[in-house]
């Protein structure tokens, strides 16, 4: 990792000046500091995908087996959602925020060391990376929906005192909000539930008879069943708005605290 650190330092220091440029743009809509934030933003997933391939040439195995290494992949989808969302629908503002959760996300990383997991190599079949990767990608998908949600509720809210500024007239529609918010569920619910069976699998073979009384195991189940719930209300046309917004900010929060504080306490994931 000695020989590629420069490259994991200069896309910190560049993914900061993104986020620093989209605030500009936040606060004054200025479209200039849009275009420079666009253009670091596409020089750091050039970056991060630079550094991913060589830790992969580097360790022999796809690196998104250590917590610094999930950390860092979660901000690659964010990054990369970030630009696909930007080429296709031009939301500057949901770019913004995916990329403050984005850089905070590698941020983190940094405090954690790179090591190689700690359990035995054999335990770690492709059936973990599979879940892994699907897992990250499903985070991604429920992060756009929450910040999609939070940018709804924020626009009813003004909506409601009738404040007209120029943050309002940049926010997209209500009624888009809450379908791009729905279509990331619809994306996001059968990933993260494709990823927890993939993962009971994998601990069912390695803990067989501890497998039922794992922190994770019910925590991961709770988190399938909010996304879940709320996805099937929102199918059947029962739930809608306010209601549906805060829901997905409130899974989110339980899917970070799954994601970041559950694995301590999980046996089988304790090589993470």
């Amino acid at each position: 990792m000695a020989d590629m650190r420069w490259v994991y330092d200069l896309t910190i220091f560049l993914y900061a000046a993104s986020v620093l440029f989209y605030f500009n743009d936040f606060l004054q809509s200025n479209p200039k500091a849009n275009r420079l934030a666009f253009g670091l933003l596409s020089c750091v997933w050039v970056m991060q995908t630079v550094f991913f391939v060589s830790q992969a040439l580097e360790k022999s195995y796809l690196p998104i087996v250590t917590m610094f290494e999930t950390l860092f992949l979660y901000s690659w989808v964010l990054v990369t959602l970030s630009l696909v969302i930007n080429y296709f629908f031009r939301i500057d503002l949901l770019v913004f925020f995916a990329n403050v959760i984005g850089f905070a996300v590698l941020t983190l990383s940094m405090f954690l060391s790179d090591g190689s997991p700690v359990g035995p190599h054999a335990t770690i079949s492709d059936m973990v990376f599979i879940h892994i990767t699907i897992a990250i990608f499903s985070y991604g998908a429920f992060a756009m929906s929450m910040i999609l949600s939070g940018m709804y509720l924020l626009a009813q809210k003004m909506l409601k005192e009738k404040r007209w500024t120029p943050l309002l007239r940049r926010l997209p529609s209500l009624d888009k909000m809450e379908l791009f918010a729905y279509r990331a569920n619809m994306l996001g619910v059968p990933l993260l539930l494709l990823a927890v069976i993939l993962g009971a699998i994998w601990a069912h073979l390695v803990l067989p008879n501890s497998f039922w009384w794992d922190t994770k195991v019910w925590t991961s189940l709770l988190v399938v069943a909010l996304y879940s719930f709320s996805f099937y209300k929102q199918s059947t046309d029962a739930w809608h708005g306010r209601r549906v917004a805060w829901w997905n900010i409130l899974s989110f929060a339980i899917l970070m605290l799954n994601f970041l504080l559950a694995d301590p306490y999980s046996q089988f994931h304790k090589w993470s």
